[in-house]
């Protein structure tokens, strides 16, 4: 079978599945399925690129998607006046401070290599930065803290935010990389994780930029409401006209939004990585990931190489992450853990096949579909499998308490059985 047609098989399969999914449990969730098969593809083209392509091993996904979501508050949620007037410039101006405190003492070390100078200058820089920004952060988180209590953000339209996360995204990758992309692969990955957690840490606290664990809700959307949809007697007849019930109708009609606009971003970024791949760029990292001695030794930047494709990956990522707390509208920074935010995106990449951008798209909705609808059908399987045994036996009991962790184990049985038969990917690189 050639490589084409596999490809074009694998990816109807998955059609069939959504579509047999609405079809057989309902449009709403073949919807659900659908949305969240194209963020999960986003996430994994961005990881592909730079594991695939550049052979990057980055295990901090999760902050770069908490980023993402993060830019959507800043972006589209509007400015508290009040917070602003009690204390907004001044913590922004601390948050400068510190900026320039740590730049500043970066180049003080590398012009004269001293470090007691440039201990003195962390030293003042700290006390200032805490001296300027901490009354200006009290006086912002006392305004109404159960309400807002945090600056609000820019008040534009939420589809700004999605380019607006992949360049903040992309910022704390040039930061990240300027620091770790020196390490050897699996330090690499530790510090991508522990700076990932990091970034979460500081979203969970910095209740007055982004309300900490106390969530933001009603961020706004590009869609319209399902509400002000169903009080649209226009819409109501229309529905009617269809057989549908009001209800339904506009969850469908929001949901088929949410989906044709993420499918364009998907396509964009679809096609831009493939262009990228079959561009002699795209070559030279092939080159520089199956032997960096040899690409240096042809004069190829490698760490210069390796911080591009970082920062590129994980913008794609932080365009995901807005995307998805869009979708939500809620940014809950408890909800990013590391086993759906990474681990999960790692899968996709494996599974689909690291090194071939399509491949990265077909596992990142298959997953999804099966991370899906194991939480839905598993408690009917496990059901099924345990109907000959004896009720109230010890076994058949913990069976069924075992029930919610089957997601995990059938994680774990698809990369095992795709590692053994397949090792290079459903649809490996060419």
């Amino acid at each position: 079978m050639t490589q084409s047609l596999r490809t074009i098989l694998l990816f109807a399969l998955v059609a069939v599945l959504i579509i047999g999914t609405g079809i057989l449990q309902g449009p709403n969730l073949a919807l659900v399925i659908l949305n969240m098969g194209l963020v999960s593809a986003i996430m994994a083209l961005g990881v592909n690129l730079q594991w695939g392509i550049a052979g990057l091993f980055n295990v901090g996904i999760m902050g770069f998607v908490a980023l993402g979501g993060l830019a959507v508050v800043l972006t589209s949620m509007p400015p508290v006046a009040e917070a602003w007037a009690a204390g907004g410039v001044r913590a922004w101006a601390g948050i400068l401070l510190g900026v320039f405190t740590v730049f500043g003492s970066a180049m003080v070390y590398k012009r004269t290599r001293k470090g007691w100078l440039v201990g003195l200058i962390l030293l003042v820089g700290f006390v200032a930065y805490n001296w300027v920004r901490d009354p200006a952060v009290s006086a912002i988180e006392a305004v109404d803290p159960a309400a807002t209590g945090y600056l609000g953000g820019l008040g534009l339209p939420v589809v700004l935010a999605w380019p607006v996360g992949g360049l903040l995204a992309a910022g704390a990758a040039w930061v990240i990389g300027k620091t770790a992309l020196g390490l050897r692969s699996d330090y690499l990955a530790i510090a991508t994780l522990g700076i990932s957690e990091i970034v979460i840490a500081v979203i969970k606290n910095e209740d007055w930029l982004s309300r900490g664990v106390k969530n933001v809700n009603g961020l706004p959307r590009p869609v319209p409401n399902e509400i002000d949809l169903q009080n649209d007697p226009g819409f109501v007849e229309a529905a009617a006209g269809y057989g549908l019930d009001p209800t339904l109708a506009s969850t469908l009609y929001v949901k088929t939004g949410y989906a044709l606009m993420f499918a364009v971003v998907l396509v964009i970024l679809l096609v831009l990585s493939q262009l990228a791949l079959k561009s002699p760029w795209g070559r030279m990292m092939r080159a520089i990931r199956d032997n960096e001695t040899s690409a240096r030794a042809m004069g190829k930047d490698v760490t210069f190489r390796h911080l591009q494709v970082f920062i590129l990956g994980s913008a794609i990522c932080g365009i995901a992450g807005a995307m998805m707390t869009t979708l939500d509208g809620l940014f809950a920074p408890t909800a990013y853990q590391p086993l759906r935010y990474t681990f999960l995106i790692w899968v996709m990449v494996i599974v689909g096949g690291s090194g071939n951008n399509l491949g990265a798209v077909l596992g990142g909705f298959l997953i999804w579909f099966l991370w899906v609808q194991v939480e839905t059908v598993g408690p009917d399987i496990m059901v099924f499998l345990t109907s000959g045994l004896a009720e109230g036996s010890a076994l058949k009991t913990h069976l069924m308490d075992s029930v919610a962790h089957m997601r995990l184990l059938t994680m774990g049985v698809i990369l095992l059985l795709v590692l053994r038969f397949s090792p290079r990917g459903l649809l490996p690189e060419k």
